[in-house]
């Protein structure tokens, strides 16, 4: 029995510290996902002030003159890189987690903000006779079939990488395609989008099939050299 004692006290231990480490661990994984949730919170918290943003610019836009295009347009850029940063934020985050109701309302919102910001990319195009190139990836944001899944996962990374490589040149702007909003839906039947994924380049040219991105940077490259300006229908 003697010889039993420091045995079971090595258990004892073993014991202690394997509850130690779980419990550190559920700590760990709490602090994370908390951390995660609050990050998400601000994202959609932020997107309610971009919201209303580019509401009001939109007002201005339809009724008064811009005096200062060159700001217009670098504004409008940097606003159009902040948006699609947005977009990559919230995308991650859908991906590490289950997409519930809420979720879903908080991406209408920005979808309706994305859509709201095309429209306004297209009236500075306009008014102030810039040369930037909008890109409009609209995307099937539920339940896309495996054809569809595979084909916008080539579309994200390839525009991705051109916008790495055009920068300021592009605006780039993903819009889920079928969350029933009555707005974008004009917008898609304006532009005679029934089919997702769709990359709309400048309001004009459409890709619906598997593409190479060389064939993506020719159509961009023509844009530039066309001086990349379109109307709004």
């Amino acid at each position: 029995m003697v010889k039993q004692k420091p045995q079971k006290i090595v258990f004892l231990y073993a014991f202690l510290l394997a509850v130690l480490v779980f419990g550190i661990g559920i700590f760990i994984g709490f602090s994370f996902e908390n951390v995660r949730n609050n990050n998400a919170y601000l994202t959609y918290i932020k997107s309610e002030v971009t919201l209303a943003d580019v509401k009001f610019q939109n007002d201005i836009l339809n009724n008064l003159d811009i005096n200062n295009c060159d700001k217009a347009v670098k504004d409008n850029i940097n606003f159009g890189d902040e948006i699609y940063k947005e977009a990559q934020q919230l995308s991650n985050y859908e991906e590490a987690n289950k997409i519930s109701e809420v979720i879903k309302a908080e991406h209408k919102k920005f979808d309706l903000l994305r859509a709201i910001f095309w429209v306004n990319s297209i009236k500075i195009k306009n008014k102030c006779n810039a040369s930037y190139i909008n890109i409009v990836y609209i995307y099937k944001y539920n339940n896309p079939s495996i054809e569809q899944k595979a084909l916008q996962e080539v579309y994200s990374k390839m525009l991705f990488q051109i916008k790495q490589q055009y920068g300021d040149t592009i605006i780039l702007i993903p819009i889920a395609g079928d969350n029933n909003l009555t707005s974008i839906n004009t917008l898609l039947s304006n532009y005679d989008i029934d089919k997702l994924p769709t990359i709309l380049i400048n309001e004009k040219t459409k890709i619906t099939e598997k593409i190479s991105i060389e064939d993506i940077k020719k159509i961009i490259d023509k844009e530039i050299r066309n001086g990349g300006i379109t109307k709004l229908n």
